[in-house]
């Protein structure tokens, strides 16, 4: 706006003064931020009803009307000479820098924050408006693995510390070297020590210091106590990497990976899964070396039961050792007992095309492993809540041929029993149902009969009901048994005799004991109906395959107040377990629900009585590891 128009507001309103600058800000053709509606440009005045003109980029808010006095604090005006003002003045220009010089790009952005130094937070939220939520985190991912070797930048540690740009260019290692010998913490010295080693592109620069950070290294790994054993043996292959360097004896240098493994030995599965993606091959060599005997053996186990991404490293080592026979057995005798796990079925589905494994995994593509597959997806949606996505679930509505694959392989039968546990699974959204029961028809119109419930007067969308299943711990499932159990054998059949003992009396009509008796039998038989109704949607379970980087059901939660810092600690328990008394929900109510798939500081607002408030995860535990 100029300044006469400025000047007019300030007349109506005198403290608007103090706001001037932000009021002449709002000039034609700048760009501006809105909280909500993203970025816009300023397009107009409308002088009589006084209000600034907003094209905003996205959703329908053309040529927008908004006050400029309520702008002053819901709008935010960029100078020209910011990196999304400049981008949407000279977007090729800007576009061609992005893409070929993204750190420099990158200086620019950041010598525009205060003091060089910008808040990760912020830098991502002006990446984010500046090329869009999809291009702008790949951008992102890809520049911040430069960046770290990018003298200019001291790259921070945690994404709590802000992005510095240095007054005075220094290496990259030089840095991470200071910050190794000032830091305390074990788990973090290790990390600090990768990064060293990562980083160095001259070791001999770093060759009179390595001996030094060997000898801290080795002092953290055997006197540290808040070191988990995943983090320990982390720690000996980074040392081992740096001690190379220096052409130390690594089979001399205590503790060694070997008695690590060792020490895990009844609980490999759960070590492999703490482990760094890119150590997992070398965790599956040192199993190779410290069990020669039985090696085979322990890596099919760990094929079985860990996560995806090591589950799939298993499958690769034992082909690449020319073991794949021993792999197919492996994967046919668990399909035969239906106890192939998600990862591994993942596994399978993603690389069955891949020509190193097509002939090695085709026999295994028939309409069992489907019933696997709605077999794990069942299981995960009742354990990890519904605001947890499914990839197993997700690849089998994305793999466009796998269901073709599957059901050429088996008989019509095959179809309408995979069809029907398809329509009963409750690990689908009801589109990818519906998407999925279209494949089945294509290729056996005959379901089509199941879908209709055979009168043909259906929707499809009715046949795929919401699952309406219940997660319940197994101590409040068997009282609702034993409930049921005292209605059917105690109490209705009193109330039956009452009812009969009533009659006797005469006049029905006139007959109050028969009345209450029958009152009683309404209540009786809603009772005895809803008990039967729960049981059936009942999944009981004991909890303890809750998540432990998620809140899931049978997680212990502890929150802390933004505002007050007051903390407060619940725990999510099945459907009939709520006890407010002792902080107990179920996750079934609008806090469990909330809480549920957030993660370690992760916000939640609640609202009790027109009061809002924010809670922060600070803690996040498995309830059945607190009993």
């Amino acid at each position: 706006m100029n300044v006469e128009i400025v000047d007019r507001l300030i007349e109506k309103d005198p403290s608007l003064e103090s706001s001037r600058t932000a009021l002449e800000a709002m000039k034609e053709g700048a760009i501006c931020i809105h909280r909500a509606w993203g970025v816009g440009r300023i397009s107009g005045f409308e002088a009589d009803a006084g209000m600034i003109l907003v094209d905003f980029e996205e959703g329908e808010r053309k040529s927008h009307a908004m006050d400029p006095v309520f702008c002053i604090d819901k709008l935010e005006v960029l100078a020209d000479d910011h990196v999304i003002s400049q981008h949407r003045a000279n977007t090729e220009e800007i576009e061609i820098k992005i893409k070929k010089e993204p750190v420099e790009f990158f200086i620019d952005i950041i010598s525009k924050f205060e003091d060089g130094c910008a808040p990760t937070r912020d830098l991502e939220r002006t990446i984010h408006l500046l090329l869009g939520p999809t291009k702008g985190k790949k951008w992102w991912t890809a520049t911040k693995k430069l960046l770290v070797k990018d003298a200019r930048v001291a790259v921070p540690n945690k994404k709590t510390e802000p992005y510095v740009l240095r007054d005075e260019p220094l290496k990259p290692e030089q840095e991470i070297l200071q910050d190794f010998f000032d830091e305390k913490r074990s788990k973090e010295k290790i990390l600090l020590a990768e990064k060293l080693y990562d980083l160095s592109s001259e070791k001999e620069d770093l060759q009179a210091d390595l001996p030094q950070v060997l000898h801290d290294l080795t002092v953290a790994l055997m006197e540290a106590r808040n070191l988990s054993q995943a983090d320990r043996l982390h720690g000996i292959w980074v040392r081992n990497n740096l001690a190379r360097d220096v052409e130390e004896d690594v089979e001399k240098l205590e503790p060694t990976s070997a008695s690590v493994l060792n020490q895990c030995e009844d609980d490999l599965p759960g070590l492999a899964d703490q482990m760094p993606a890119k150590f997992h091959s070398r965790f599956l060599d040192l199993v190779t070396r410290v069990y020669p005997d039985n090696w085979k053996k322990i890596v099919l186990q760990l094929l079985h039961n860990t996560a995806t991404k090591f589950s799939g490293e298993c499958a690769h080592f034992l082909i690449d050792r020319e073991d794949s026979k021993l792999l197919v057995k492996s994967l046919n005798d668990t399909l035969d007992e239906q106890t192939l796990k998600a990862p591994v079925l993942l596994w399978m589905i993603k690389f069955r095309a891949l020509s190193k494994f097509e002939a090695l995994l085709d026999g295994l593509m028939t309409p069992r492993l489907l019933t696997a597959v709605f077999s794990a997806i069942d299981y995960e949606s009742l354990q990890n809540a519904t605001s947890r996505r499914i990839p197993l679930a997700e690849i089998l509505s994305d793999d466009k041929e796998l269901l073709r694959d599957i059901l050429s392989k088996g008989s019509a039968e095959n179809a309408k029993d995979l069809a029907q546990a398809l329509i009963l699974n409750p690990g689908f959204e009801d589109l990818s149902k519906r998407s999925l029961l279209a494949r089945f028809i294509k290729m056996h119109p005959e379901i089509q009969e199941i879908i209709e419930g055979g009168g043909g007067s259906s929707s499809q969308s009715s046949a795929v009901a919401t699952d309406d299943s219940l997660i319940v711990s197994q101590s409040s499932y068997d009282r609702k048994v034993d409930d049921l159990d005292l209605l059917n054998k105690e109490k209705i059949p009193a109330n039956s005799q009452a009812i009969e003992a009533a009659r006797e009396l005469g006049d029905l009509r006139e007959n109050a004991e028969y009345q209450m008796a029958k009152d009683e039998q309404k209540i009786l038989l809603s009772r005895q109906a809803d008990l039967q109704t729960d049981l059936m949607r009942a999944k009981p379970t004991d909890f303890t395959d809750a998540p432990s980087d998620a809140v899931g059901i049978g997680s212990n939660v502890t929150l802390s107040n933004t505002n007050s810092g007051e903390s407060q600690k619940y725990t999510i328990l099945g459907a009939w377990d709520s006890d407010p008394d002792n902080n107990v929900l179920s996750y079934l109510t609008p806090l469990g629900q909330k809480l549920l798939g957030k993660k370690v500081d992760d916000l939640v607002e609640t609202e009790v009585e027109g009061t809002v408030t924010n809670w922060k995860i600070e803690g996040l535990s498995r309830w059945v590891d607190s009993q």
